[in-house]
């Protein structure tokens, strides 16, 4: 009896993986601000009035800061 490993097929050859893992953490990162020591806060995912993306904290479990969720 043979092993997986002793198989003449391999199923690792048969999909290429590849990924981007610069990419994705820095767009992991786009709605978060660092507090320091590895944590990470959201930030609003609202546009200030000059088109800029607003960098305040949000409020909790909303995705916008006290200024914007008043707006709506």
């Amino acid at each position: 009896m043979n092993t997986r490993s002793q198989t003449k097929y391999n199923n690792s050859a048969k999909y290429a993986v590849e990924i981007d893992f610069d990419g994705a953490s820095v767009a992991w990162k786009a709605n978060k601000k660092p507090t320091g020591n590895g944590c990470y806060k959201y930030i609003c995912s609202q546009k200030t009035k000059s088109g800029k993306q607003c960098k305040r904290e949000c409020l909790p479990e909303c995705n916008s800061c006290k200024t914007h969720n008043n707006s709506k």
